[in-house]
């Protein structure tokens, strides 16, 4: 199968690319030099030019606080790129695979939000997303709608200044030796690894529509910090930070867990717990700073 994937040199993208490959499919990463997905001709001349049985995309604009401060940007990737690649996608012929995120919802449910819960986005980047996500529902006849949450991978967030939330989190400890996280936000962190590994599985059915793609279980970020320098026995004092004492221009949802329903109904669901996910991405970041592995 001939795949293109639009942000593929992106944090997911780059897994993503890794993944198909792995699994024997032609792969092309499409990146901000190949394709602008605000324009539709560039959109439609990059794919005619792969042709592929698969498009997955990734690339959205994503810095949530920016989005807030620049909605016109935000809207104009997620929100028209979406419908662009869309529009391109069902033109060739293709099948469609978009990336959609967790804060198309609000976090008041408090409990695992599955596929069929009503969107509520609480800032710009949600509403960006979400209205994305009509516009690949309303324009693809053959789509895969995956949402995530939490995503961390071993490359880099550009959007975050190259640094996930563990790299973040090691940095600090190391710089500081003390660190101080927020305690009321409940999330799932999530492997970039694992995410492409279900897009694996999941395009090679025709079970098109909406799926969550989550690790299992959940935590706040204090208890995912603590997870990182537990497992990577990376000595830091840890404290709980005082609510307000980061204060964001975006606000986010306090509960923000997916259940992934629509894969496990189909027996497609391949992730672990959270602190599996999380013990493999150390090991791997280990591997790759080794002297043998360089």
């Amino acid at each position: 199968m001939r795949v293109a994937v639009i942000g593929g040199n992106g944090q997911l993208g780059q897994d993503v690319c890794a993944a198909f490959s792995a699994a024997k499919h032609e792969v092309t990463a499409l990146t901000h030099v190949d394709v602008e997905v605000s324009s539709f001709d560039s959109v439609k001349a990059a794919l005619e030019r792969v042709r592929p049985d698969l498009v997955i995309n990734t690339a959205a604009f994503h810095n949530v606080d920016r989005c807030e401060t620049e909605p016109a940007p935000a809207f104009t990737v997620n929100a028209l790129g979406g419908r662009n690649v869309a529009s391109a996608t069902d033109e060739i012929g293709a099948v469609l695979l978009h990336i959609s995120t967790d804060y198309v919802f609000d976090g008041l449910k408090r409990s695992p939000y599955v596929e069929q819960d009503a969107p509520a986005p609480l800032n710009v980047y949600g509403n960006s997303k979400l209205a994305g996500e009509f516009f690949v529902r309303s324009i693809a006849r053959r789509y895969f709608l995956v949402r995530v949450s939490g995503i961390y991978g071993l490359h880099p967030c550009r959007a975050k200044g190259g640094l996930n939330f563990v790299e973040m989190m090691l940095k600090l400890a190391r710089e500081r030796g003390e660190v101080r996280v927020v305690d009321d936000e409940i999330v799932t962190p999530t492997p970039t690894s694992e995410i492409a590994k279900q897009l694996v599985l999941l395009s090679g059915t025709t079970d098109y529509g909406i799926y969550h793609a989550s690790s299992e279980g959940s935590c706040t970020w204090y208890e995912f910090a603590s997870a990182v320098f537990e497992l990577s026995r990376t000595q830091a004092k840890l404290e709980k930070a005082r609510p307000g004492e980061f204060p964001a221009k975006a606000k986010r949802p306090k509960y923000s867990v997916l259940e992934n329903k629509a894969l496990k109904d189909r027996s497609l669901n391949v992730f672990t717990h959270w602190k599996n996910g999380l013990s493999e991405y150390l090991k791997q970041r280990q591997m790759s700073e080794s002297p043998i592995a360089r």
